[in-house]
């Protein structure tokens, strides 16, 4: 993969519009979206208003809801919800090549199965292709206003995950390569359990104290699962570990933070998810689903249990926050 290849991204939600503005900086390059008629409205107004308003799409920005015609382009940038990661990858089956470059931004773990993401385009895309993801600490608006924003681009294939860096850097993102796949999805999409208990925290206005001990305990959990499934205790300490994890238990602009703020307060889930207007907040599914991986590799996850016993059988967070300090004592 040495010439610049072209891109499509999958998934016009807020990351996906955030991307394809810091791609289009270097290049031409495709949005795909599911909605036929949201297409032919960011096609006519060039303005994603509903995910990511305020930020015009340039003229090298072309938008289809045509999944064959966004799979001429070589490199498959996936950012769609992890519950549609499958069904998208299978839709796109019949147009997939062997020389395709299939890359996950989503940070999620599909429910039942409990697979990453890039284990589900593997799966669903029926053929061998090439994978990697990018992850790491950053908010789309902040990513769509060309701010600094650095993160990881990992791949098994280190010329891959090198050609990828070289192609999508930019003044004002920076990819740094890894070949731990496994450690910087898990990172990514365990993070946002984390940061859903740290909304809570902050909700209960339980002080910057217990903000810094979630995080810390937190970023523990998220290392043992990790390391239980084959992942690296260095790649947790980078960007798409403690770095994502601090950026989203802390940055207002965090979404998965403000739905724990809101259950701290002592709303209830399908309020707050009303009030979301269709974006995802992916902590909500991957907590069941990391507390599944968990169970089949035998790891404690003491975070996660009380998210989910908040999130799906409607404990108080104040009684799950008492719980936590009550747990037996035990070596850091």
């Amino acid at each position: 993969m040495s010439a610049p290849k072209k891109i499509a991204v999958i998934g016009a939600g807020a990351w996906g519009t955030a991307l394809v503005l810091s791609l289009a900086q270097k290049q031409e390059v495709t949005l795909w979206s599911h909605n036929a008629a949201a297409a032919a409205e960011l096609t006519e107004t060039r303005r994603n208003e509903h995910y990511l308003p305020g930020f015009d799409l340039p003229a090298n920005i072309h938008i289809t809801a045509d999944l064959k015609e966004a799979a001429a382009a070589d490199i498959l940038l996936c950012v769609v919800p992890s519950q549609h990661m499958r069904a998208t990858i299978e839709s796109l089956r019949p147009a997939l090549r062997h020389d395709h470059i299939l890359l996950s931004a989503t940070k999620g773990i599909e429910d039942q199965t409990f697979l990453r993401m890039t284990e589900v385009m593997q799966q669903a895309a029926g053929i061998p292709v090439k994978l990697g993801v990018l992850s790491g600490p950053s908010f789309a608006q902040e990513v769509a206003a060309h701010m600094p924003t650095a993160i990881t681009i990992a791949s098994a294939d280190a010329a891959l995950a090198q050609a990828i860096q070289k192609q999508f850097s930019s003044p004002t993102l920076r990819l740094y390569t890894n070949d731990d796949v496994i450690g910087v999805e898990l990172g990514g999409a365990l993070k946002n359990v984390i940061a859903l208990s740290a909304g809570i925290v902050a909700g209960l206005g339980l002080g910057a104290n217990a903000t810094a001990a979630l995080i810390t305990r937190g970023i523990s959990e998220i290392t043992r699962l990790a390391i239980a499934c084959g992942g690296k205790q260095k790649t947790l300490a980078g960007l798409s570990g403690v770095g994502d994890l601090v950026l989203t238990c802390t940055g207002s602009l965090s979404r998965n933070r403000t739905v724990g703020i809101e259950l701290g307060r002592g709303r209830k889930l399908p309020e707050i998810l009303e009030d979301l207007h269709g974006k995802v907040a992916e902590g909500i599914r991957s907590t069941h689903a990391a507390l599944g991986l968990a169970r089949q590799h035998g790891i404690e996850m003491p975070i996660t249990e009380q998210m989910e016993a908040i999130l799906y059988h409607g404990k108080s967070p104040k009684e799950a926050i008492r719980d936590l300090m009550a747990r037996p004592g035990r070596d850091e």
